[in-house]
């Protein structure tokens, strides 16, 4: 098993994070198309061991880095198609709006008509 981690700080790779997963992705292919012999020290004997990336653990920032997609403004959300948003006068920030809709039709906060701009 490996195991790869890396831990974001003040001068992170940022866009240019596939130099640093070159390596290992060059490991990985090998390990998956080739396979590699290794020792078993308890049967001694050679075996070939093939591996894959099973999955990431991130978060969204480094989601947006790894996956070269853009996670800042309007459009942040890769998984939302018909994100609806405000942008806030005095603060300039993005409110994203319209999550009512997700809820059950009968929920308490569909009556909260007041509390929500409509939509």
């Amino acid at each position: 098993m490996i195991l790869s981690m890396m831990i974001s700080g003040p001068r992170q790779p940022g866009n240019d994070i596939d130099v640093y997963l070159s390596p290992l992705i060059e490991d990985l292919r090998k390990l998956w198309d080739e396979g590699v012999l290794v020792f078993d020290g308890f049967r001694k004997e050679t075996f070939e061991i093939r591996a894959m990336l099973f999955c990431t653990i991130n978060d969204f920032l480094a989601y947006g880095n790894l996956s070269s997609y853009s996670v800042k403004g309007h459009h942040a959300y890769p998984i939302c198609e018909d994100t609806s948003y405000i942008q806030l006068r005095h603060g300039r920030k993005t409110m994203y709006t319209r999550h009512r809709r997700f809820l059950q039709p009968h929920h308490p906060y569909r009556r909260l008509k007041k509390a929500f701009n409509g939509s």
